[in-house]
């Protein structure tokens, strides 16, 4: 599982890999930059643009294709 290794005993026992984790742990927490994971779809809410849309599925006079 993912989360398990959150959770794994650290042990360091040199001063300068501890100030090193510790840097890491600072840029992991300032660079915060995220991404969607799929890209976001806009919502159509402009009534004509619907209408435009359902026009062209369904043909002129209405029937399906």
């Amino acid at each position: 599982m993912a989360t398990s290794s959150i959770f794994a005993n650290v042990r360091i026992t040199d001063s300068q890999k501890a100030e090193d984790f510790a840097e890491a742990l600072d840029a992991s927490a300032r660079d915060q930059e995220r991404k969607p994971a799929v890209p976001v779809i806009p919502l159509v809410t402009n009534i004509e643009e619907i209408r435009k849309f359902m026009t062209g599925r369904t043909g002129i006079d209405g029937s399906d294709f």
